[in-house]
This record gives C-alpha cells, sequence and structure tokens, in this order.
C-alpha cells in the first residue's frame, strides 16, 4: 500500500468535488482518489460522471457520483444528504463548477441571459454549495476544508477578457474571505485557488489556437500555460491538515501572471483575431461610426 506524507494526508476523508464531468474537476476528483480520499463526484452530465466514476472504480479507488445542478439549492442539499447517507459526513468541498456563458464576447455586446447565466453557475451555486457545507461543518462541531475556485481573472480587471466571469471570479475572491471570517472560529476553513490559464473544457478551444496560445504564453512570466496537474499540489495543501492554519486566502497558480500587474492583455491584432473567431459579432467591439 502507497504511503503518504502524514502531513497532507487526506486518506478516508470525503471530498465533493463540484463541475467532475470534465476539465480541472475531473484532474481533481481522479488525483484526490489516488491519495485514499472518497470522492463525491457531481455535475449535471450524468453520462460523463459514469464514465469517471467506473475509471476510477476500476483502480479500487472510493468513488460516488451524484448528478446535481448547483444552480437549484434543493439539489445542492440532496447531493450533501446522499454523500453522508453513504459516508457519513462530508469533510471537504471543492466548488470547481463553473461557466463563461460570455465566452468571446466584448462587454458590450453581452447580453442579460448571458451575464446572469454566469452569475447563476459561478456566484449563486457557489455560494449554495459554501452555505450547505458550512450549516452541516458547524452543527456537527467537527469543521472542514472548504475549496472554491476563484480566477487570476477576478483579481483585476483584464482587457479582453469576458466580464461575467472576471465579476464573478472577484466576487469568489471575497466570497472567500468573508466565510472565513464568519467560520474559523468554529473550525471551518475557507480558501480559494485562482488558476492563471489551463486548458480545460471551458478555455480548450482557444488554447487550442496556436496564435491564441502563442499570445497567452507570451503575457506569462514562465512563458507557457499550466498544465493541469500543476493544479493539484495547492489542492492538496488545502484539503489537508498541511494548511490548518491557513485561512481565507486566495492562492494564484498562475505561472506569475498576477505578479505582472498593468500588462496589457489583448492586443489590436488579437481583437481582430476574436472578431473573426467568435459567431454572430459577438466580439465585435463598438465604435464611433
Amino acid at each position: 500500500m502507497t504511503q503518504f506524507d502524514p502531513l497532507f494526508n487526506v486518506s478516508n476523508k470525503t471530498i465533493i468535488v463540484t463541475g467532475a464531468s470534465s476539465g480541472l474537476g475531473v484532474t481533481f476528483a481522479e488525483f484526490l482518489a489516488s491519495r485514499g480520499a472518497n470522492v463525491v463526484i457531481s455535475a449535471r452530465r450524468e453520462d460523463k460522471l459514469e464514465e469517471l466514476k467506473n475509471k476510477i472504480l476500476e483502480r479500487n479507488q472510493s468513488v460516488m457520483s451524484i448528478s446535481c445542478d448547483v444552480t437549484d439549492s434543493s439539489q445542492v442539499a440532496a447531493m450533501f444528504n446522499d454523500a453522508e447517507e453513504r459516508f457519513e459526513r462530508v469533510d471537504v468541498i471543492v466548488n470547481n463548477a463553473g461557466q463563461i456563458a460570455e465566452a468571446g464576447a466584448v462587454p458590450e455586446k453581452i447580453t442579460d441571459e448571458m451575464f446572469e447565466q454566469t452569475v447563476r453557475v459561478n456566484l449563486l451555486g457557489l455560494w449554495y454549495c459554501c452555505r450547505e457545507a458550512g450549516q452541516r461543518m458547524l452543527r456537527d462541531g467537527l469543521g472542514g476544508s472548504i475549496i472554491n475556485l476563484s480566477s487570476v481573472a477576478g483579481l483585476n480587471g483584464m482587457r479582453g477578457m469576458p466580464a461575467a466571469y472576471q465579476a464573478t471570479k472577484g466576487a469568489v475572491a471575497t466570497l472567500t474571505k468573508s466565510l472565513a471570517a464568519s467560520w474559523a472560529d468554529r473550525g471551518i476553513r475557507v480558501n480559494a485557488i485562482a488558476p492563471g490559464w489551463f486548458p480545460s473544457e471551458m478555455t480548450g478551444a482557444w488554447v487550442r489556437q496556436s496564435a491564441f496560445r502563442h499570445h497567452i504564453s507570451n503575457n506569462s512570466p514562465m512563458g507557457r500555460i499550466g498544465k493541469p496537474d500543476e493544479l493539484t499540489g495547492t489542492l492538496l495543501l488545502l484539503a489537508s491538515e498541511a494548511s490548518s492554519f491557513i485561512n481565507g486566502q486566495v492562492i494564484s497558480v498562475d505561472g506569475g501572471i498576477s505578479s505582472s500587474t498593468g500588462l496589457p492583455f489583448f492586443t489590436e491584432e488579437m481583437f481582430q483575431y476574436m472578431e473573426k473567431a467568435v459567431p454572430g459579432g459577438m466580439a465585435k467591439r463598438i465604435k464611433p461610426d
């Protein structure tokens, strides 16, 4: 049996990972299962969850899947009920579910529906999960760890980045600090990870384009985008007792992008590229006639 450093031990902890049907959620779930956690994978797409569950089970690791739309608070409560029925309690939740409904659109072209959908998933859905986890962890007095996914795009304004996505990820960072301050005295730690550019289902179409990938790589001090498994060290830190005195922090895992304040992001060439790439004129900026 593989032995792990006890300081970073998550064996037998029950950890919910939302948005686990693709992208970083899959990476997080597989990694935590490999470290001996009881992983509860959750998302809306049941077929994708089944694929991941079967993959983890083939490795003789502990997993259960629960279909859940985080924008429905009743489904969030049911997800926790099901997880507790199987594993008794939830020790950690990784609030990874996210969306960029307005991807590629310049701010003046974003519709009500686009903005509201991004807010519903990225902020309201995450809040419902935080609240449900908080109530249960406070009630039994055993504490726990809540790990939210913010973004480097939510730490400052970035030219050319989706406005609703930036707004919600900034709100996640502030909500993380608020809840950490409120619940720390009763044993709950609330922290956030702020990734930079990583390949995922949401970003895949962009980072596969050589011009776009070259541009964002050149804007990183490390000269490249991240690899998904480069997020797992921070995830393990926050899920384990190694972070027992870390609370209310937003940890950037971005290759140093957030250290380069004031760096212009989109050039005119990139805006022209986006105008061609995004259908329906959604990326075409409104200019004076």
